[in-house]
């Protein structure tokens, strides 16, 4: 399997018209979903009531969940949790309900759908906590300075360890991979949760590992000069790491999907949330942080003095040469 795709020569940089067309393909709708939708919080962080039950047997979660939704709690968290027949239940009343944010009126909506559910006597309540509507903007809050700070972090990282171009560009394919799962979240529907919070940060990360990588080899590859052009080292930089990238995401997006299928309702979301963040950040650390890499080199290039020697003129080197002597 290692030598599959071993010797390619793709011409990635070639395509980067078409990769920039795909991309706004699946952008603008998206775009426009999430500014007309928005994106669907948690309890935690819109605040809302969590209460642990004990029941005598372990209980079907979608039934429950469905007769939650009956009684005006649409959308509840439920979880197992310690003891086998014990769960948890993040809730809230519909926005509808005039009492929306009243953790009483909560509880009892969740009794009234156990009781149909599962029957009166057949649980019961080990503990009740309120999560206020403060709360959850203080979370949602940290939870967007806990992106940013990471994205401070790595322009800082990449600022000592790259030039400025390089980074720039890395920046550039990593924003496009937060922001399309973003989109990715509003168009499907998914709850923002602490989960999933941190499978966008998961995200952020694997992306610009990958990309890293790439441009790692693109700076060996002009350290030797080994190849006449930008372009062409960007392409054969590409090429040379294509067995690892197909490998290790490969395993990664299997492990995703299988977690996506049989993981349950809690793990489903940071599951597809990462699937989907894993295969647009193959897409871009291939298609757009090269393509990137290349227009801000052309626009602005590296000074002649510490250009590729190759990139000189064969008449520029004879002169040169008779020069010293």
């Amino acid at each position: 399997m290692r030598h599959v795709f071993t010797n390619t020569n793709f011409d990635f940089v070639g395509v980067r018209k078409y990769a920039y067309i795909f991309t706004a393909l699946l952008f603008i709708p998206g775009l426009i979903v999430l500014l007309v939708r928005g994106l669907n919080y948690s309890i935690e962080f819109t605040g809302g009531t969590l209460v642990q039950v004990a029941s005598t047997a372990p209980f079907d979660v979608r039934k429950v969940r469905g007769t939650l939704d009956q009684n005006g709690v649409s959308g509840a968290e439920i979880q197992s949790f310690g003891a086998a027949g014990e769960y948890l239940i993040r809730a809230r009343l519909n926005e509808a309900a005039a009492d929306a944010d009243n953790t009483e009126a909560t509880v009892a909506a969740v009794r009234q759908a156990l009781d149909q559910a599962l029957g009166t006597g057949e649980y019961r309540l080990l503990r009740t906590e309120a999560v206020g509507p403060k709360v959850g903007a203080e979370l949602r809050q940290k939870a967007i300075t806990a992106i940013l700070i990471a994205f401070v972090a790595i322009m800082i990282y990449l600022a000592s360890r790259f030039e400025w171009r390089f980074g720039l560009a890395s920046i550039g394919a990593t924003a496009h991979d937060v922001l399309g799962t973003v989109i990715f979240i509003s168009v499907m529907h998914l709850e923002v949760s602490l989960v999933v919070v941190g499978a966008v940060l998961s995200v952020l990360g694997l992306s610009l590992n990958e990309t890293i990588i790439i441009f790692d080899r693109v700076r060996e590859n002009e350290h030797h000069r080994r190849y006449p052009d930008l372009r062409t080292t960007l392409n054969r930089s590409i090429n040379e790491t294509l067995p690892r990238t197909v490998l290790t995401h490969g395993t990664t997006l299997a492990t995703m999907l299988s977690l996506a299928i049989f993981g349950g309702e809690v793990i489903r979301p940071f599951a597809l949330v990462m699937f989907f963040g894993v295969f647009t950040g193959i897409f871009s650390s291939m298609f757009i942080a090269p393509a990137v890499l290349l227009y801000i080199r052309e626009r602005w290039p590296l000074s002649a003095a510490i250009a590729p020697r190759h990139h000189r003129s064969p008449a520029g080197r004879g002169a040169a040469a008779g020069a010293r002597e």
